[in-house]
């Protein structure tokens, strides 16, 4: 089976194996775990030549569907696909082959007989330090902000970006990993010459060139509902983490995260308006297992290497956060709406009295007080500095 890197163009014979494989992929759906089975009994080859010879269901199947089963592998053409996947640049991979990612095995009996592979990167060399970031396809500005933000600070420090090339989210991230100028990998439920949606074309085109599009199915077949939702198993597995941004209580994103848990792969969630439908299923997934993150850093975090933390979050430096801690003690000590002498103010703030009128003046030089009287008072700006607006300069 070819490895990346190889030029394509060069036609091979291929082998009983490989020739087998690639007629299972017209033959069994993706993710069928009774068809998985079949192929750990009895390997690809002895399950290609049982379709070819017909007879007897095998276990787990009624005379129905295997009597369909051999249509589809009366129809195959093996030879024909690697031809015409040959021509559009695309090549196959299957478990085994130097390029195979080892973590789809963890699927069992539901892992892929094989995966499409266009685009001239190693798939199991990018496998090895990716993250997936799904969401709804009908997203909002918000969740494509957030999306493009979050798939963008990733590609900056070396992840790769996985998800669907769908609509919305999926398509926000990988333009934001692009055009960070990073990697991405597209899986499709179809076959991966054929890209859909057709308005994604050139986006697709311009992953392929830039990054990989993959895919179980075989070139030409086209998606369906189901594809898409087993698509998604994967996303979940391909990669170390799966990030939702926007996703409604039924959205098929959810599926993604759903998979990343079963595997044990890390769950993530972006969070959105309370109010918004869009989020609430994202809302629903952060009750549970999944980990709120915000940007990439929170992202590494989780996913990357032991000590790669998120930096501490802060809000912004305020005047009077440079205040040594007993000058802030004094101006706290202030009551925010009437002069006070000082002996009350030292005793608020704990200090002795003259203490207290040495900090008192050091912060009408600020202007956080002013003298009135005997007493003194916070000045407006101070008020506001206090209350958490902007204070004195």
């Amino acid at each position: 089976m070819s490895a990346a890197g190889e030029d394509v163009s060069v036609a091979r014979e291929p082998d009983e194996e490989l020739l087998a494989r690639v007629l299972l992929t017209r033959v069994i759906e993706p993710g069928d775990e009774v068809g998985g089975r079949w192929v750990r009994e009895f390997g690809v080859r002895g399950l290609a030549r049982r379709l070819a010879e017909g007879g007897r269901p095998l276990a787990g199947v009624s005379g129905k569907r295997w009597n369909g089963l051999l249509a589809r592998a009366e129809a195959a053409r093996p030879r024909e696909d690697l031809a015409v996947a040959r021509e559009a640049g695309v090549r196959f991979i299957g478990p085994g082959d130097a390029e195979w990612p080892g973590q789809l095995d963890d699927l069992g009996d539901a892992r892929p007989l094989g995966l499409w592979v266009r685009g001239r990167a190693s798939l199991r060399m990018w496998a090895l330090k990716s993250v997936a970031v799904v969401g709804a396809r009908a997203c909002t500005e918000y969740g494509a902000h957030m999306a493009a933000t979050l798939a963008a600070g990733l590609a900056e420090q070396g992840w790769v970006v996985v998800s669907g090339g769908a609509y919305g989210v999926d398509g926000a991230a990988h333009r934001g990993a692009l055009g960070a100028g990073g990697a991405t990998v597209a899986v499709l439920a179809c076959g991966v010459d054929r890209p859909y949606p057709r308005g994604h074309t050139q986006l697709i085109g311009r992953i392929a060139e830039q990054g990989l599009v993959i895919g179980e199915l075989p070139p030409g077949d086209h998606p369906t509902p189901s594809r898409f939702i087993l698509r998604n198993r994967v996303i979940a597995a391909l990669t170390r983490g799966t990030v939702v941004v926007e996703a409604a209580h039924r959205s098929g994103s959810l599926a993604t995260a759903r998979a990343a848990q079963r595997l044990g792969r890390h769950t993530m969630g972006v969070p959105g308006p309370a109010t918004s439908g869009l989020s609430a299923g994202v809302h629903e997934l952060l009750r549970g297992e999944a980990v709120l993150v915000t940007d990439a850093a929170d992202v590494v975090e989780l996913v990357g290497a032991i000590g790669q933390l998120a930096p501490d979050r802060r809000g912004p430096v305020l005047p009077r956060d440079l205040l040594d801690p007993a000058t802030r003690q004094v101006l706290a000590a202030l009551p925010g709406g009437r002069a006070a002498r000082p002996d009350e103010i030292a005793r608020r703030a704990q200090t002795a009295q003259d203490d207290a009128i040495a900090r008192l003046y050091e912060l009408r030089a600020l202007g956080y007080v002013e003298r009135h009287g005997d007493g003194w008072k916070l000045t407006r700006q101070a008020v506001m500095s206090v209350r958490g607006g902007p204070g004195p300069c």
